[in-house]
């Protein structure tokens, strides 16, 4: 790709192959124009205001991020144009020619989910025995090890400053659901511990009144049951960055950055 020009659309569709016919009204392009030439790619969890001056400040001019910009699944619907939070960075993103991507739908349903992919490879168990369930996946520990030095491990690789747990910490697990994003409501979640007898679910994030009191519940009888939540962003931030490096090797001619989040919810 070196020296020839890159269109915004062309990365869409470098990006989109892979999950096939996929229709899907939320991966698009929400800002910028799909036939602008691409300088350099931003990759990004999802397009905050931070997100966007660090971008500005790389020279970037694609944007690539799993969740939009404008607070709601459906990016704009619900708000006001007034509203200056809404305009500010309506500007902001204006002001520099930005094109936004919002690339959600397609990579979870890549074949193995690659956002899942990304953060199975974060934990450094992408050797280890794993399955791919499609909306989950499996890992088989080569040793079981207490919740506790699990939820060690996990904040060390992921870098996070703490877990939400649920269960004895010193409950021994040795297979493990994972399921990143809104995955983890009771619907999904539950069924996966009977069916795939689970020790341990790691979810980003689900109605706490759902899985979380089955599993409380579950080790109330005395059932070596655990979850740990990682927080939405922190479950699917990995699979982003895998995306990045994907990018770079299809267009070596352009700088590829991957844009850390950060943390968006402190503890008091």
């Amino acid at each position: 790709m070196n020296g020839l020009r890159v269109t915004a659309q062309e990365v869409v569709t470098y990006l989109t192959e892979p999950a096939g016919d996929l229709e899907s009204r939320i991966d698009r392009i929400i800002a910028g124009s799909p036939e602008a030439e691409v300088r350099g790619i931003g990759v990004a969890f999802i397009a905050s205001h931070d997100v966007v001056l660090e971008a500005i400040r790389l020279g970037v001019n694609l944007l690539v991020t799993h969740e939009g910009a404008f607070y709601s699944h459906q990016e704009e619907q619900g708000f006001a144009p007034e509203d200056p939070v809404h305009a500010a960075k309506r500007k902001l993103i204006e002001s520099d020619d930005m094109i936004i991507y919002r690339f959600h739908d397609h990579p979870h349903s890549y074949r193995p989910d690659i956002i899942t992919a990304g953060l199975i490879e974060a934990l450094g168990w992408e050797d280890d025995e794993h399955r791919d369930l499609g909306t989950a996946s499996v890992v088989r520990l080569p040793q079981s090890r207490r919740l506790s030095d699990i939820a060690e491990h996990v904040k060390q690789k992921l870098n996070l400053p703490y877990l939400r747990a649920v269960g004895d910490p010193e409950t021994v697990c040795g297979l493990i659901g994972v399921a990143v994003g809104y995955r983890g409501g009771g619907q999904h979640a539950i069924p996966l511990f009977e069916q795939e007898r689970l020790d341990l679910m790691i979810i980003g994030e689900g109605p706490e009144w759902e899985t979380h009191e089955y599993v409380r519940d579950a080790s109330a009888q005395g059932r070596a049951k655990a979850l740990l939540m990682l927080g939405h962003a922190a479950s699917e931030e990995p699979g982003m960055k895998l995306i990045s490096e994907r990018l770079a090797g299809r267009f070596p001619g352009l700088p590829v950055h991957f844009i850390p989040t950060g943390s968006m919810i402190e503890i008091l």
